[in-house]
C-alpha cells in the first residue's frame, strides 16, 4: 500500500499533521521508534520515572555522544552510556509530550525579529524568522482549543496580542504560595502573571480533567488531562480510520527516486527486520537532534552529504533553552499554623511567572537587550530524587545511618522547597551542532547522534541577571537558603534547531513552509525548524507551527490528488 503521507515520529511536532490529515480523509502511516503505552499503562511509579529506562531507550542500546569543553578549553567527546547523562526524553507514541509539565508560553513578536530588534552579536548566528508572530497567532489559539490550555489572561508589559480574549479552560487550582508570589512581586514593583498550562481544568472529549495527583512532570497522565500529542490528537486521528501507527519502528534511511523526491522510508521493525513504506509525502518529526541524524544518515548520489544537505546546513545551529534554576525553603516553624497547612497541600499548582525582563534595559548590556522569563514551581514530588540529594553534607561528604535518617525526616516533614526556572535564548553558534559519530553505533549498527553543545557567553550573562531578580523575589517571600545556578549545560528536554527554516537555500534547510528546499515532498515539523527559540519553553510553538504546516500539507496533498 502506498500512503498519502508517512509521518516519522508522533510527538508535538507530528501530532497536528497526523490529526489534520486523518480528519481530512487522507491515509496516514505513523512510524514511531518507541513502544505504544496507553492511558491505563501510566502509573505514578517513582522507580519507573527516575530509575528505569521504560519510557526512554536503554543507554547500552541507544546512546548519544556529547562533546563538551574541558577546563583546558579542549572539546572532549563522551558517550552517554559512559557518563549516564541521558538525553532521551520520551521515546514512545506521543513522544515526550506525554511527560511534559505543560508550561505553555507563546513566543512574543520580537522573538521573530531577534536580529532586526537587537542587532548582531559576535559569535552568534542570529537571524530573523521568515514568518511573523501574526502568521503563527491563529495557530497558538487553535492549540488552546484543540489540545486544551487552561489559564487566565492578565495584562502586563510584554503581553502579546491575542485573537481570543481568554483561554478556553479556567485556571487550575493553586497553592497559597501563588498569592504570596503575587504580593512579593508587587512589593518590589513587579508583576507576577499566571502561567497557562496544557492541562485540562475541565473535561474535554473523552479526556478527564486534572486529578491533582502531585506527580505531573516526568509522569504520564492517567486521566489524559495533560495535552500530550497522544491524548489530544493521535487518539482522535485513530478514530477516523485513516490513521495507522506502527510502534517500535526505527527509521534509518529515507530513499529518493533519483529525481530529488522521496520514495520510501526504511525502518527496522520490532523484530529487527528491515521494512519499507512508500508514500506521496513524508513528514519528519523525530526530535531535533534525531531528525538531523536521520537526514545525515540518508546519503545517496543526489545527496552525498545527507538528505536535503547539499547546503551543508543540516545539523547546524542546534539550540537549547539557556538559563538555569534556583530555589529557597519555607520552614514550617516560621509560619502561622493555617499558612503551614495550606502550604503543605500536595498537588495544587504554583503557576506564576514574571515577564518583566523579557526585554532588558540596563547599562551592563549596552542599553536594550533580549532577556527572558522566570517561572516558579514546587520541587518535584518524586521522593527518590529528593532523598538522593540529602545523602551529602555541606562539605560534600557522605551522610549515612542515624544522621541521614534525621536529615530525611527534617526535609520531608519540616519544610517545603520552592524553585524557580529561568528561560532565555540559547544563541545559535558554530559550536552547537549535530553530526554522526564515526565510532559509536546503536543496537542496529547505525552511527549515533554526536552533539557538540557549546554555548554563547551572552546566554550566561542574561541568565545571571534574571537569577538576581528571582532571588530578590524569593527573599521578599521570606524563603531561606536562597540560591541559584546558571551555567552552559543545556536541558535535555528543550532542544530545537538543526534544520532551520529561511528564505535562502544556502543558509537554511527548509523554506518558510517547513518544506525542504531541495525536495518537493519532505516536510519537517518538530522543533528542528526554529532558527532561534525565544525565551520560553518550545512545545506550544512547535504545536502551533505544526498546525500551520498541516494546512499547507493538506493543500499539497489535494494538489497531488487533483
Amino acid at each position: 500500500m502506498k500512503y498519502d503521507i508517512c509521518v516519522i515520529g508522533s510527538g508535538a511536532g507530528a501530532g497536528p499533521v497526523i490529526y489534520e490529515a486523518s480528519r481530512a480523509g487522507f491515509s496516514v502511516l505513523v512510524l514511531e521508534k518507541g513502544p505504544w503505552f496507553k492511558t491505563n499503562d501510566f502509573r505514578k511509579d517513582e522507580i519507573v520515572s527516575s530509575r528505569r529506562s521504560v519510557y526512554t531507550p536503554n543507554l547500552k542500546d541507544e546512546q548519544h555522544v556529547i562533546e563538551d569543553l574541558d577546563e583546558e578549553g579542549n572539546w572532549v567527546a563522551k558517550s552517554t552510556f559512559e557518563t549516564g547523562r541521558d538525553f532521551w526524553k520520551g521515546n514512545v507514541v506521543g513522544g515526550s509530550s506525554n511527560f511534559m509539565s505543560g508550561y505553555f508560553h507563546r513566543m512574543k513578536p520580537k522573538d521573530f525579529r531577534l536580529l532586526s530588534e537587537y542587532g548582531p552579536l559576535k559569535g552568534a548566528n542570529i537571524v530573523d524568522w521568515p514568518i511573523s508572530y501574526d502568521d503563527l497567532e491563529p495557530y497558538y489559539t487553535k492549540v488552546e482549543e484543540v489540545v486544551g490550555v487552561s489559564g487566565r489572561v492578565v495584562d502586563h508589559s510584554t503581553q502579546e496580542l491575542r485573537s481570543a480574549k481568554d483561554f478556553p479552560y479556567p485556571p487550575l487550582a493553586e497553592n497559597i504560595v501563588s498569592g504570596w508570589i503575587d504580593a512579593a512581586a508587587e512589593n518590589l514593583g513587579y508583576k507576577a502573571v499566571p502561567i497557562p498550562r496544557a492541562i485540562l481544568s475541565l473535561p474535554k472529549d473523552k479526556r478527564q480533567n486534572c486529578s491533582y495527583s502531585n506527580f505531573c512532570g516526568s509522569y504520564g497522565c492517567s486521566t489524559d488531562a495533560k495535552g500530550s500529542s497522544r491524548a489530544a490528537l493521535l487518539n482522535l486521528a485513530l478514530e477516523t480510520g485513516n490513521c495507522e501507527i506502527i510502534p517500535n519502528a526505527k527509521v534509518f534511511n529515507l530513499e529518493t527516486n533519483g529525481n530529488y523526491e522521496l520514495k520510501r522510508a526504511w525502518y527496522y521493525d520490532v523484530s529487527g527486520n528491515k521494512q519499507f513504506v512508500e508514500a506521496n509525502l513524508f513528514v519528519v518529526a523525530a526530535r531535533a537532534e534525531e531528525t538531523s541524524r536521520l537526514l545525515l544518515m540518508s546519503k545517496n548520489p543526489e545527496f552525498p552529504n545527507g538528505l536535503a544537505n547539499n547546503s551543508g546546513q543540516v545539523g547546524k545551529n542546534l539550540i537549547f533553552s539557556a538559563g538555569g534554576t534556583g530555589s529557597g525553603h519555607f520552614y514550617y516553624d516560621d509560619l502561622k499554623k493555617e499558612d503551614e497547612e495550606s502550604l503543605k497541600l500536595p498537588g495544587l499548582f504554583v503557576n506564576r511567572s514574571l515577564h518583566q525582563w523579557y526585554e532588558i534595559e540596563d547599562e551592563q548590556f549596552g542599553g536594550k537587550a533580549k532577556g527572558g522569563i522566570i517561572d516558579f514551581l514546587f520541587e518535584h514530588a518524586n521522593g527518590i530524587s529528593k532523598s538522593a540529594r540529602q545523602k551529602w553534607d555541606e562539605n560534600g561528604l557522605l551522610v549515612y545511618g542515624t544522621p541521614l535518617k534525621e536529615k530525611l525526616k527534617n526535609y520531608f516533614t519540616r519544610q517545603r522547597r520552592l524553585r524557580f526556572e529561568i528561560f532565555a535564548d540559547w544563541l545559535p553558534n558554530d559550536n552547537c551542532f549535530v553530526s554522526l559519530d564515526p565510532e559509536v553505533k546503536d543496537k542496529w549498527g547505525d552511527p549515533v547522534t554526536k552533539m557538540r553543545i557549546g554555548h554563547h557567553d551572552h546566554d550566561l550573562k542574561v541568565g545571571e541577571y534574571l537569577a538576581q531578580k528571582a532571588e530578590h523575589i524569593m527573599v521578599e517571600l521570606g524563603a531561606k537558603n536562597v540560591r541559584s545556578a546558571i551555567d552552559g549545560s543545556p536541558p535535555a528536554n528543550l532542544v530545537s534547531g538543526g534544520c532551520r527554516f529561511g528564505n535562502d537555500p544556502k543558509e537554511s534547510v527548509l523554506d518558510k513552509n517547513c518544506k525542504a528546499h531541495e525536495l518537493d515532498n519532505l516536510y519537517i515539523t518538530d522543533g528542528s525548524f526554529m532558527p532561534t527559540g525565544g525565551s520560553v519553553t518550545y512545545t506550544w510553538t512547535i504545536y502551533a507551527n505544526s498546525f500551520r504546516v498541516a494546512d499547507l500539507i493538506l493543500e499539497h496533498l489535494n494538489g497531488i490528488n487533483n
